[in-house]
């Protein structure tokens, strides 16, 4: 038995209005920002570089935006509780020893 495919919805001119991208954005990478770039398109095989960079950019700020909503307690969703500071009693070892030890 063969499975259908229902058709895509076509687009209405007025969709193709709203969704065509008009605006320009740019910006500048150091060497070391370009190199890691590149580095990531080719061990990732990204094809389509406008594509990639527009999704993870909008996936930061669609995300930023969602944390920022706010709640009913306004209570921080991604926060999450600090334990209380460790009152620890001086001991004899030095102050860069005390601070592995406190890890």
């Amino acid at each position: 038995m063969a499975v259908r495919k229902t058709p895509k919805p076509k687009r209405t001119a007025e969709d193709s209005e709203q969704f065509k991208r008009q605006h320009r954005e740019s910006f500048r990478l150091n060497d070391l920002e370009y190199n890691a770039l590149m580095k990531y398109y080719k061990k990732y095989k990204v094809k389509n570089r406008a594509r990639f960079l527009r999704e993870a950019i909008m996936s930061i700020v669609l995300k930023k935006f969602e944390d920022d909503y706010p709640t009913l307690f306004d209570m921080p969703s991604t926060q999450e509780p600090q334990p209380p500071a460790r009152q620890d009693k001086k001991s004899d070892t030095p102050d860069s020893c005390q601070l592995i030890l406190d890890l």
